[in-house]
């Protein structure tokens, strides 16, 4: 199982990273117009919001598990799931949570 969760880390920074390189290949390194395209329509706001609020969920369940157990590498789960995405951050932190033996 452990395994099966660092291959869906490994597929969940590759797949969305291969849109958003294309995205930066197409328009440039403009963050504040990817935002905007994110916010295209009402079905892209929509993802957006449900991812973010998915994210902030995942990084208090990250927080509070990882002061509870110390186990401090939990906390690598939170840039991995701001900066490439939850797709790559829940499976990081579970992974990485299965092999921890506190």
């Amino acid at each position: 199982m452990r395994l099966l969760f660092l291959a869906l880390a490994v597929w969940g920074a590759i797949h969305p990273m291969a849109y958003f390189l294309q995205w930066f290949g197409e328009n440039g390194y403009d963050l504040a117009g990817m935002i905007e395209a994110w916010h295209a329509n009402a079905a892209s706001s929509g993802l957006v919001w449900d991812l973010t609020i998915a994210a902030v969920a995942l990084t208090v369940w990250i927080i509070f598990e990882v002061v509870r157990r110390k186990h401090w590498v939990g906390l690598i789960a939170i840039p991995a799931t701001f900066c490439i995405g939850v797709s790559c951050g829940l499976p990081l932190y579970l992974f990485l949570r299965m092999g921890y033996r506190g």
